[in-house]
């Protein structure tokens, strides 16, 4: 008899929903305390009550300047309604194209599922032990549609709330920049954390109602349970597929047109009020790197613990009805959203920045303490919620595992996640030479910018690799596959403070837009232009947390998928496999090519119409005349609804191809070439593009004597960097990060239509 865990059942069936409702709550609070500044004309920026410390009733620059008017909040008021009206169009237009597709697809769920068994209703052996019996495969079709539209709805809500909180924080930004950095920091900060808990806390939540809800009637079939269970993995992720390629051919399409016309040919500033796309690019800040990361993150989240839990219900947690062991993956997902409430207080509350200098510092503060953190808390977690010794299912038989080796998996995922934030920092941040370098090749001209950047990104794949490389091993060597699907839950277990980490940097964006259209003080505008540097690097980290998470979910959904699938080993030497890894390897390329293409496109169109307008609306240059606003909008909307439908079928369609016409064994390796190539372009789009677009900021903001060299704005070298930044666009904010969720969907995808594949799969092969 296997030991079972030290907690009791009541005790976890209490624990992780208390720490979810926590995180909700706590996410509320972060959320009034934005709240209480104000975006209207009575009091401007100042709220009647609250304490010294968070600066409410400070005196403004504007004061000391002698241009405290109100019409100035009044104008931020009015840009943020604008931006917020503009990102909540898009996104309900995005999410009704996606919600046909969502019911066509639970469809194809239910019919394919259903007739693995002839849509019998009687019940069946068990997959994975012939003498007990399973609800029927109608059963898991029934209920894995039911999880799919859970997770689909789930993602959309992440994304769409996320948004919100974005758009209703950047004129607050903005405002508060007026009485100093520190406050505008605290506020941009805040209102990411609202985004990070609310996401972290919802998704842990819905899975686990969901869990208990489907227990209701599997009783004791925990193996149909948690196949059931895969579809909110695959609901979650293929939502985040069209949110970040929508968003981002969306976002990068105005980006590119504004500052090709704007920055390059007329030599007006970043996010002026005269440039047409201005608004665009603003909303696009929202729509990409808000709604379509925080869809992803969800989605890695859902992925993670989906495989993890799979797993799980096959191995002694499962046989034996250990529910406390069984939700180890939920248990660190709750003592996470903890962790991540305690770690956020040090940047709100405990310390105060002061200068510019400290918002970096205390952005990786954030990371270390967390990592520190949360390294205790999956010690606690690991004591109290595991059995000192149990077996793990690996390919067919069963591996002893103890507790202290589960600990030590979810703590290499945790620490590799650190490693790889703080490489990608090193690559994408201006305070380093990598960065400096690719600014001073800006003195020879664009050509060389684009040189240098590429050869920076293809470098810093190498560490993110070999700290992937080594998580996947010695997770793999003490847990099997298990062991690799809690390391990428130990890299996402403090995703809350993550994600706020990540909005921060869109929210600065906004902010600084928001300065520049409002016509405040250049001191205001610097400001917001050093929260925004410092968003940007951080963006880049969360892009490599992504993308690293990614690679060690995708793998362990493979390992579930070929245990499902009934493949004991992957042949690499076989016809069949080898065919698959080629493909799976080009995969990546033909999405990238797609996804460059139609940013590409759609900028064309853009810049096209904000040339017409300079040149045709008198009054425009001299700032007499508005531009038309509304026009780029539509472009931007109507190139990202057409061009996110290519992309989004290429990687929906290619395992249910695949696995139908040529079977189980050459979809492995569709899978496993999609990873290795998948991960290694992700990262070098991601930090190439972060390179360029911080290399621009480096010579605009003329900190140092050799940026100073470069500059000023309009100079021969900043235009080149403004080349580079605008190439890097794409790559950045459309491209990279969208790899990261084909390699992972592709892969839940093909765990889920498992059982069909087995049964019906690979029907060319039968009959050649």
């Amino acid at each position: 008899m296997v030991a079972s865990a030290f907690l009791p059942e009541l005790w976890t069936e209490i624990l992780i929903p208390i720490c979810a409702v926590v995180g909700i709550v706590f996410s509320l609070f972060q959320w009034f305390i934005v709240s209480r500044v104000k975006v209207s004309g009575d009091g401007g920026a100042s709220s009647s009550s609250g304490g010294a410390k968070n600066g409410y009733g400070d005196y403004l620059i504007e004061e000391e300047e002698g241009v405290n008017d109100q019409s100035v909040v009044a104008k931020c008021a009015e840009i943020q309604t604008a931006i917020s009206e503009g990102a909540t169009s898009f996104l309900f237009t995005e999410y009704r194209y996606v919600g046909v597709f969502m019911v066509f697809f639970a469809a194809i769920i239910f019919v394919f599922l259903g007739s693995v068994e002839g849509f019998s209703t009687e019940n069946k052996p068990c997959t994975y032990d012939d003498s007990k019996t399973c609800k029927p495969a109608l059963a898991t079709a029934a209920f894995s549609t039911i999880a799919f539209i859970l997770g689909a709805v789930t993602s959309v809500l992440s994304g769409f709330l996320g948004m919100k909180i974005a758009t209703y924080a950047n004129a607050r930004t903005t405002l508060e920049a007026r009485k100093g950095v520190g406050k505008a920091f605290i506020v941009a900060f805040r209102s990411g954390a609202v985004m990070g808990f609310l996401l972290a806390a919802s998704g842990l939540l819905v899975l686990y109602i969901t869990i208990n809800v489907f227990k209701i009637y599997y009783g004791d079939d925990w193996e149909g349970l948690f196949e059931a269970i895969t579809g909110y993995g695959l609901g979650g992720s293929s939502m985040a597929l069209f949110g970040r390629v929508g968003g981002g051919i969306y976002t990068k399409a105005a980006d590119v047109g504004a500052d090709l016309v704007g920055k390059i040919e007329r030599n007006i500033p970043e996010d002026d009020p005269r440039n047409p796309a201005v608004i665009a690019d603003n909303v696009g800040d929202n729509v990409g790197d808000i709604a379509g990361m925080g869809s992803d993150l969800f989605g890695s989240y859902a992925e993670a613990s989906c495989a993890a839990l799979v797993v799980a219900s096959i191995s002694s947690f499962g046989i034996n009805h250990d529910f406390t062991a069984m939700c180890y993956p939920l248990l660190i997902s709750s003592m996470g959203i903890l962790v991540c409430l305690i770690t956020t207080l040090f940047a709100t509350d405990f310390f105060e920045i002061k200068a510019v200098k400290e918002i970096e510092p205390a952005l990786k503060n954030q990371l270390i303490i967390s990592t520190a953190i949360m390294t205790v808390g999956i010690a606690v977690v690991s004591w109290v919620g595991l059995p000192s010794s149990f077996t793990i299912f690996n390919f067919g038989t069963q591996k002893v595992v103890q507790n202290w080796q589960l600990f030590l998996c979810v703590c290499v995922g945790l620490w590799a996640g650190l490693i790889i934030g703080f490489v990608t920092e090193y690559y994408t941040s201006n305070a380093y030479s990598p960065v400096q370098d690719v600014a001073d090749s800006c003195r020879t001209g664009a050509a060389t910018n684009v040189i240098f950047g590429l050869a920076l990104g293809y470098k810093s794949v190498i560490i993110p690799i070999f700290a992937i490389a080594i998580s996947i091993f010695v997770s793999f060597s003490f847990a099997a596959m298990y062991g690799v699907a809690v390391a990428a839950l130990g890299m996402l277990s403090t995703i809350a403070t993550g994600l706020a980490i990540d909005a921060y940097g869109p929210i600065s964006d906004n902010a600084g837009g928001i300065a520049e259209m409002a016509g405040m003080s250049h001191r205001i505008r610097e400001r917001t232009d050093a929260l925004d540097a410092a968003g940007n690097t951080t963006a880049a980290i969360g892009k490599g947390f992504a993308i690293g998470s990614a690679a060690l979910v995708s793998l362990a959904l493979f390992g579930a998928f070929v245990s499902r699938a009934g493949v004991h080993t992957v042949d690499v030497l076989t016809p069949k496999v080898i065919i698959g890894l080629l493909v799976g390897a080009m995969l990546p390329y033909w999405f990238s090519a797609m996804t460059m293409k139609s940013v590409g496109s759609a900028a064309l169109k853009m810049v096209e119409e904000v040339r017409r307008q300079f040149n045709t609306i008198p009054g425009l240059m001299e700032g007499t005349a508005k531009p038309d606003y509304a026009t780029c909008v539509k472009i931007s909307t109507d190139a990202s609804i057409k061009e996110m439908i290519p992309p989004g079928c290429l990687v929906m369609l290619t395992p249910l191809i695949v696995g139908f016409f040529f079977g189980v064994e050459t979809l492995s390796g569709v899978l496993a070439g999609s990873l290795v190539s998948g991960v290694q372009i992700a990262i070098s789009a991601s930090n190439t593009g972060g390179a360029w677009d911080n290399a621009k900021k480096y010579i605009e903001a003329g900190v140092s004597e050799h940026a100073k060299s470069l500059g000023p704005k309009g100079s021969e070298p900043h235009k080149a960097a403004v080349i580079g930044d605008t190439i890097g666009d794409p790559l950045k904010d459309t491209s990279g990060p969208s790899l990261n969720i084909l390699i992972k969907l592709m892969a839940v995808e093909s765990l889920v239509f498992a059982p069909f594949f087995a049964t019906h799969g690979g029907i060319l092969f039968k009959y050649l």
